[in-house]
Order: C-alpha cells, then structure tokens, then sequence
C-alpha cells in the first residue's frame, strides 16, 4: 500500500499507551487491508447455501467468513465485487469487517424499533435491517444532507421496506421521540484514527485539539440518544478511533451522568476489551470493546453497549408490529408531517 506519516502527536500518544505492542500496531500500517462484503438476507432468493457459488462468480477465490458478522464474507483484493450487477440489485454491501461488528452486538429482533443515528453511508442500517425482517421500524438518521443521499440511495439499493431516512440533528430527534426506540446504535463521528490506513483525510485532519472536539460532540449525541431509549431499551455506541477520550472516556462520563444506564457484561473472543486505566477507572468499562488491527484481521474500532434500567423492551415489541398505541402513531405522525 502507498506510505503515508503518521501524525507525530498521534504516534507520540500511541507508543505511551501501547508501549511494546507499538511496533507491531505501527507495522499494521505497513501490512495487508482486508475488505469484506455482507450478503443481504432481505433478498429471500439469496440463500445461505448459494453465497459460496456467488463468491466463485465474482472471482473470490479465497473468502472466509468475518467471525462477528453474520453474512459477512472476506474477500481477496483482486476481486471486483462493486463492478458486478449482484452489488446493483443490492444482493450484498461492501463494508470494512471491523465496521460489522456494532450492529452485529445490537442485533435488533424483528419487530422492534431501532434508529441508527448517525447513519450515512448506511452499512451499518442496512445490516440493522437485515435483523429486523422487514418489520417494526428502522430510522435511517443522517445530519449531512448530501450523506443523506448516499444513505437514502443504499436503503433503497437493498430493498427494505421498513425504514425512513431522516435529515435532522439529534437534538430535533430527541423532541419528537422520547422514550421511543427498543434499539439504538450510535456509530458517532468521530477523529477516525482506525481508518488511517483506508483515508489519509482523516490523517491529515487529525489534531489533539479534534479529538477533543469529537468527545465533546459525541458525549452531546449519547445524551439525545440516552432520551430517546425506551426503559429497558439497549444502546450501541461505537467509534472508527483508539482514542481513549472518545472510548473509554465518553463512556465513563456518560455513566458518570447517567445512573439509570450501565455496560451489558458479555465477552466476545474475537475483540480486546477495553481499558479502564484511559477512562475514570470504573471496573466494568473492562466489558466495552476494542478491535485493534494487529490483533485481528480488520481496521481500528470500539464499542459499548449500554442498557437503560426497567422492563425489557422486548415485552412491547407485539405492539410495535401494527403500531397498535395510538399514542406512538399519533407522535410519529406529528413527526413526519414537519419534515
């Protein structure tokens, strides 16, 4: 791949955290991408048996299985699978491994409510949807009216008939849908210091100063989404960085502020876990997670997943398949008809 400078500062805070697996987390840099696609399980033609013969006509000769991603698939870097008509009918997405695994530890059941909220270009909606089987409701969110597009354009691409894209800021959100989802995933913006190696932007964007401004910015997201959670209700919250202020550290203030929340405890053997040394300390940041590129085959990235105290949202998901409380239709209806 083509050399490109680390940013000092970041190297410099690196080598501090990593201390004798620097090395090897720089070499990562120097080594092979894995690019993977995710076969869409809404295309009920698309059988779990006839993913091997699609693989063989598009040419990937030597595909594996991403272990956290159901229908994800790795790919050899000959292989042109955006070039092919089966990407046009929206028969599979292209998407990064690594960036499979929030919606993967979200894993809607059918019949729920979920928003995705920082959404665009959609990778992680339509793999939403894919859980979802075409029932309760996804709302495709996107700030960025030309992102918004791209979104839209991909929702459409993969065929799901449950989903509504929005342009709005999370704040406006929060006013329209208290208490509202069973799910939410916010994959948030962030300083993109896992994607190094994919998109020398964010390299060359990349300050001490924009890493604050991203923790700052993202603790403000988890709050509007914190309100619009059901009791009970599950929330995903991921970034592309290794960050320990956008990681452990937004997580831990947000726990900080919010009594009512606490991390889901589970173990998953193919992600590190996080280190709550780079938070405030609390114990259980320990069961957040982080996908270091030298540890696996995929790029940089965290998760949290976090529950809100009371009933299992589960128990109101028969409501949400006919939209039975006329109190949910009328809220969503005063929604759409502003936008």
């Amino acid at each position: 791949m083509e050399e490109f400078t680390l940013p000092s500062g970041f190297s410099t805070k690196m080598k501090s955290l990593l201390s004798e697996e620097w090395e090897e987390f720089e070499e990562g840099y120097r080594t092979h991408q894995y690019q993977s696609l995710r076969f869409n399980p809404l295309k009920k033609g698309l059988a779990q048996c006839s993913y091997e013969s699609i693989l063989s006509t598009l040419s990937i000769s030597k595909s594996e299985p991403v272990p956290w991603a159901k229908h994800g698939y790795y790919y050899n870097t000959e292989a042109r699978p955006g070039k092919h008509p089966y990407h046009e009918a929206g028969l599979y997405y292209i998407q990064e491994p690594s960036a499979m695994s929030a919606a993967a530890l979200l894993a809607p059941a059918p019949g729920e409510r979920v928003l995705d909220l920082c959404a665009a270009p959609g990778g992680k909606s339509t793999q939403l949807a894919g859980y979802l089987e075409q029932t309760g409701l996804l709302i495709a969110n996107e700030i960025h009216p030309a992102r918004c597009k791209i979104l839209s354009q991909n929702i459409e691409r993969m065929g799901i008939a449950n989903a509504i894209v929005t342009n709005e800021d999370s704040d406006t959100l929060a006013t329209h849908f208290p208490e509202f989802f069973h799910k939410i995933l916010v994959d948030a913006p962030c300083s993109g210091e896992g994607m190094f190696r994919k998109n020398p932007d964010a390299v060359a964007e990349w300050s001490p100063e924009q890493v604050h401004i991203c923790a700052n910015r993202q603790l403000m997201i988890l709050e509007n989404a914190a309100s619009m959670l059901m009791s009970g209700g599950i929330l995903v919250y991921s970034t592309c960085t290794f960050s320990p202020e956008e990681n452990e550290g937004v997580i831990g203030t947000f726990l900080e502020l919010h009594s009512e929340f606490s991390i889901v405890k589970t173990e998953n053997p193919d992600f590190d876990r996080g280190r709550p040394e780079w938070g405030n300390k609390n114990p259980d940041l320990a069961y957040t997670f982080r996908l270091w590129p030298h540890h696996l085959k995929g790029e940089g990235h965290f998760a949290a997943v976090l529950r809100k105290e009371g009933t299992d949202s589960s128990s109101h998901i028969k409501e949400a398949r006919g939209w039975k409380d006329k109190k949910l239709l009328s809220l969503f209806q005063e929604f759409t008809s502003k936008t």
